[in-house]
C-alpha cells in the first residue's frame, strides 16, 4: 500500500485536483440521473400529492445553490444530487451547482483531505486503529440516538 501512496503522492497537484474534480462529476451527475430515472418511473403511474409538488418546486428553486453547499459536507452530497433528480431539476440548472460543487470538492480533496489521509493512514496501524474506533463510536452513537427518537410515544393523544 504504500508504494501506491507514495505514487500518488508523486502527482502533481494539478493532476490529483483533475482527477478528483472528474470523479466528483460522474459520481454526482450519476446520483443526480439515477434520481431523474427513478422519478420518472415513479411519476409516470401517478401524480405526486400536493406535499411532494410542493418540494419538488422549492427544490427546483433553491436547488442549485444547495447542490454546491453540499460539498462542503460529508454524505449529504449522495442526497442532495438524488433529491435534485427526484425532484427533476433541470440539467442546466443542476449544472449550476454541480461545477462550482466539483470544484470545491476536488480542491478539498487534493489538499486538505489528502494530507488527512496521508496523516491516518502513513502514521501507523496504531493511529489508524484507533480512528476506526472512534468512527464506530460516532457512528453507534448516532444510530441509537436515531432509534430513540424515532421509538419514543407520541404524546399529542394524552392532552386534555
Amino acid at each position: 500500500m504504500s508504494d501506491v501512496m507514495d505514487s500518488i503522492r508523486s502527482w502533481p497537484w494539478a493532476w490529483a485536483w483533475l482527477a478528483f474534480f472528474v470523479i466528483v462529476l460522474l459520481r454526482a451527475a450519476g446520483t443526480y440521473g439515477i434520481g431523474r430515472a427513478v422519478a420518472a418511473g415513479l411519476l409516470r403511474d401517478r401524480r405526486p400529492g400536493r406535499r411532494v409538488r410542493l418540494a419538488m418546486a422549492q427544490v427546483e428553486r433553491w436547488g442549485p445553490p444547495a447542490v454546491t453547499v453540499s460539498f462542503f459536507t460529508v454524505g449529504a452530497q449522495t442526497a442532495v444530487n438524488l433529491g435534485a433528480g427526484l425532484a427533476r431539476m433541470t440539467f442546466p440548472r443542476y449544472l449550476t451547482g454541480l461545477v462550482p460543487g466539483a470544484v470545491i470538492w476536488a480542491t478539498i480533496w487534493s489538499t486538505i483531505g489528502m494530507s488527512a489521509f496521508f496523516a491516518v493512514f502513513t502514521g501507523g496501524a496504531e493511529r489508524a486503529s484507533w480512528i476506526l474506533v472512534l468512527v464506530v463510536v460516532v457512528v453507534l452513537l448516532v444510530l441509537l440516538r436515531r432509534s430513540i427518537r424515532h421509538s419514543a410515544p407520541a404524546t399529542e393523544h394524552l392532552r386534555d
